[in-house]
């Protein structure tokens, strides 16, 4: 049970390993980009490419949707990244196990959003733990973990594709002990709890009155994609990139565009500054920076607003 492409190297493993897999559940396909196409999840696409089933419940907890499932008389569930949360009948209902693959090191940073949550705060470390999935938000014991180094410059891209290696890698050497007998879970520490909630479009809104370290980190964390926003003056300016300049030491108002050459745009924050490299105006399309910039009469007066 899975959704996004983080999901599909780990159903890939599962088959590559010759695990019989009964079907796929996932989230229904929904309307993405400026046109609105009706697209199917990835985990979708690649279930479909191996001639699985594929079930797409609007709400798993309705009967109906258990009822699909009980037809496919599955022994175990392993879900990464569904969007959706398993009413306990159904986690009761597998006769061995039903496990998560969750893109944390547990109990830390439970919930939807890890990666994302983890790179705004600055984390050094992050990871991946397999879990027994109980009633309570990503709280179960846990079989195994990996730890992940996060560089200073890492991008949620970037940690996305490590991360969703390393579930991949952690599950198929953990499943064969798990079923043999030979793991025995361990409860979490609920005193060491954090949570990582799902992202609102707000959270995307970056603020220069912060230091250039947490303007950096709130950028790495929706790079490449969708990107952070700000105002522009009067309009909607994303960023889709950045480079960090935290000894930068200029005398300038929070958000001030106090430079701008064929490398980019040099944006002051409360200390420190950031290059934006890769940009996009409201109306435009994403172009590097240094290519905004030529279209620039000038700087004067430019500067990035929070609303």
């Amino acid at each position: 049970m899975g959704t996004p492409q983080f999901a599909v190297p780990i159903l890939l493993a599962l088959l590559e390993h010759q695990y019989p897999v009964a079907g796929v559940v996932t989230q229904p396909d929904r309307p993405v980009g400026r046109k609105r196409m009706l697209t199917p999840p990835p985990i979708k696409v690649a279930a479909l490419a191996h001639g699985l089933a594929v079930f797409q419940p609007e709400r798993i907890r309705r009967s109906e949707s258990l009822e699909v499932i009980a037809k496919w008389q599955p022994e175990m569930i392993v879900t990464v990244a569904y969007g959706q949360i398993l009413p306990p009948d159904l986690l009761a209902s597998v006769p061995l196990q039903a496990l998560n693959v969750h893109a944390s090191l547990l109990p830390k940073y439970r919930g939807a959003a890890p990666i994302q949550w983890a790179l705004m705060n600055g984390e050094r470390e992050t990871g991946i733990t397999l879990m027994t999935m109980v009633k309570e938000l990503d709280a179960g014991p846990m079989w195994a973990s990996v730890a992940v180094p996060m560089h200073p410059d890492m991008t949620y891209g970037e940690l996305h594709d490590e991360l969703s290696h390393q579930g991949a890698t952690l599950l198929i050497n953990t499943l064969p002990r798990i079923l043999r007998g030979e793991l025995i879970a361990q409860p979490q520490d609920e005193a060491s709890a954090t949570y990582a909630p799902m992202l609102a479009r707000a959270d995307e809104q970056v603020d220069f009155a912060q230091s250039s370290y947490e303007v950096y980190n709130h950028i790495r964390a929706f790079s490449p994609a969708p990107g952070v926003f700000t105002y522009l003056n009067d309009k909607l300016f994303k960023i889709m990139r950045a480079q960090a300049l935290h000894d930068w030491r200029g005398s300038a108002y929070p958000g001030e565009i106090v430079g701008a050459d064929q490398e980019g745009l040099l944006i002051a924050c409360q200390q420190g500054a950031i290059r934006a490299l890769e940009v996009q105006l409201e109306g435009k399309k994403v172009q590097p920076a240094g290519e905004f910039v030529r279209g620039l009469r000038s700087i004067a007066g430019l500067r990035c607003f929070k609303r």
